[in-house]
């Protein structure tokens, strides 16, 4: 097997969880999505059980997007800059 730096250890595990926390995000829209779109009964009273119980979508764009975009702006900087180089 190959090897590799650490520092590119410590990035592709940093990156991994950015790209979890982002895709927990979007599970966690899913109903508010499927709301939107579908917007049928069943949906809209998904919905009103869901916020009942406390759902709450804003942490999931407010959180999402911040993993997102700090996710994103670590890549484009370690490609950029470090990549190749370790």
């Amino acid at each position: 097997m190959g090897s590799q730096s650490t520092a590119k250890t410590i990035f592709l595990l940093a990156s991994m969880v950015g790209w979890l926390i982002v895709g927990a995000a979007l599970m966690y829209l899913f109903p508010l999505v499927a709301d939107w779109l579908v917007s049928s009964d069943l949906t809209h009273v998904w919905m009103e059980t869901l916020g009942r119980s406390g759902y709450n979508p804003s942490l999931a764009w407010v959180g999402g997007g911040t993993a997102l975009a700090l996710t994103v702006l670590g890549n484009v900087i370690w490609y950029q800059q470090f990549d190749g180089r370790i």
